[in-house]
């Protein structure tokens, strides 16, 4: 078992060659000899991801402000603050804030059985972001 110090986690800026925008990365649990990785991630208003996939899944839980995920294909969805998004293994998505709003959420990364956690994609385009319609 081991037992982290919120005064010990250290807070990095999210890679430009990843995110659009201004984001954060918490790393909460990396390497630990399970089968996940977890991080809070806090992106400023507009800010997201890049498109990408999980080998083996994801699982968002939403903690703070506004988000949007989308699943290619599909519309975008709002995120508030409780909600749980599944994302299934291999499925391209994205998420991140809203235009008016900053968003957290925790991210639980499964790994694969080759190590492998995630595969960037395409950034998206301010085009893609602004679909949202409220439904």
């Amino acid at each position: 078992m081991t037992v982290k110090s919120s005064n010990n986690l250290q807070t990095i800026q999210a890679p430009a060659d990843y995110f659009t925008g201004n984001a954060w990365l918490n790393m909460l649990v990396r390497n630990e000899n399970i089968k996940c990785n977890v991080a809070k991630v806090t992106f400023e208003p507009k800010a997201r991801n890049h498109w990408h996939t999980h080998p083996a899944g994801q699982v968002l839980i939403v903690t703070e402000g506004k988000g949007y995920v989308q699943k290619k294909g599909e519309p975008i969805q709002l995120l508030l603050q409780g909600d749980v998004v599944t994302i299934l293994a291999n499925e391209e998505h994205w998420h991140g804030a809203t235009p008016d709003s900053m968003f957290t959420h925790i991210a639980i990364q499964l790994i694969a059985d080759n190590g492998q956690e995630i595969s960037w994609l395409t950034p998206v385009t301010d085009e893609e972001y602004y679909l949202f319609q409220t439904p």
